[in-house]
C-alpha cells in the first residue's frame, strides 16, 4: 500500500514537471517570437526610412562616401532580416526598395515640386542624424560623423536654394520678373544665413547675385551707407 502511494506521488510530480517543462518551452517560444515581431516592426521602420534617405540623397547628388556609409549600414539591416524572416515578404518588399534606391541619380529638376522639395529636407534631416548614430554605434569615427553632418547640413540648404533658383528661373522665362527675383532672394537668404564658410558659399552667392543683377541692377550708391548694406544682405 504504501509503496502504491509513493508510486502515485511520483507519478504525479512526474506529471507536474512535464507540465512545467512544457508550460516553459511554450512560453519561452512565444517570448521569442514577440521579440522576433518585435524586432522585425522595428527593422521595418528603420530600413524603409534609410532607404529613403538613399533615394535622396543620390537625387541630390550627395558625396559617393556618405552615401556608401549609410548604404552599408543598410545592407546590414536587410541581412538581419534575411536572417530572421528569410522568404517573408517584407525581405521582399525592402530588397525591391534598396534596388529602387540604388538606382535613384541626381537630375536638375527632381525637386522642383514642393512635395519633393519638402522629402528632400526630411530625409536630409533624417541623414544628419543617422551619421551620429552611426557614430555612436561605433560604425564611423566621430570626426567622420562631424564631417558628415556639416557636409548633410550643407546639401539641405542647397537644394532648397538651388530649387528657388530653378524655380526663378521658370518665372523669369515666362517674364514673370517680379516673381522669378523674389525666388532668387529667397534663395540668396538662405545661402546668407547658413552656418558655413563664406568660402564655401561665395560661388552660390556669386551666382544669385548675378541673376538679381540682372533684372532689378543695383542703384549706386555711396560706400558705407544704411542701405548698401542692406542691398549686400538681400
Amino acid at each position: 500500500m504504501l509503496n502504491d502511494n509513493l508510486l502515485f506521488v511520483i507519478l504525479i510530480a512526474v506529471v507536474g514537471l512535464v507540465a512545467i517543462t512544457v508550460n516553459f518551452v511554450i512560453t519561452t517560444r512565444e517570448q521569442q517570437e514577440d521579440a522576433k515581431d518585435q524586432r522585425l516592426t522595428w527593422l521595418k521602420g528603420q530600413a524603409e526610412h534609410i532607404l529613403q534617405a538613399i533615394a535622396v540623397l543620390r537625387e541630390a547628388d550627395c558625396k559617393p562616401e556618405i552615401v556608401q556609409k549609410i548604404n552599408e549600414h543598410a545592407t546590414s539591416l536587410l541581412e538581419e532580416v534575411a536572417m530572421l524572416a528569410p522568404d517573408s515578404e517584407l525581405f521582399n518588399s525592402l530588397t525591391q526598395q534598396k534596388d529602387t534606391a540604388d538606382k535613384a541619380f541626381a537630375s536638375p529638376d527632381v525637386f522642383d515640386s514642393d512635395k519633393a522639395l519638402k522629402r528632400a529636407q526630411i530625409y536630409i534631416n533624417f541623414a544628419e542624424k543617422l551619421v551620429v548614430q552611426l557614430a555612436r554605434g561605433g560604425k564611423i569615427t566621430l570626426t567622420l560623423a562631424q564631417g558628415y553632418k556639416q557636409e548633410l547640413y550643407w546639401l539641405r540648404i542647397t537644394v532648397v536654394a538651388d530649387a528657388h533658383v530653378s524655380q526663378g528661373n521658370r518665372f523669369l522665362h515666362n517674364e514673370d520678373s517680379m516673381t522669378a527675383i523674389s525666388h532668387y532672394r529667397h534663395a540668396k537668404a538662405l545661402l546668407v544665413r547658413a552656418n558655413i564658410p563664406h568660402t564655401v558659399k561665395k560661388p552660390r552667392l556669386d551666382t544669385v547675385d548675378k541673376l538679381i543683377n540682372e533684372i532689378q541692377p543695383r542703384k549706386p550708391r555711396s560706400k558705407g551707407t544704411l542701405a548698401d548694406s542692406l542691398d549686400r544682405l538681400l
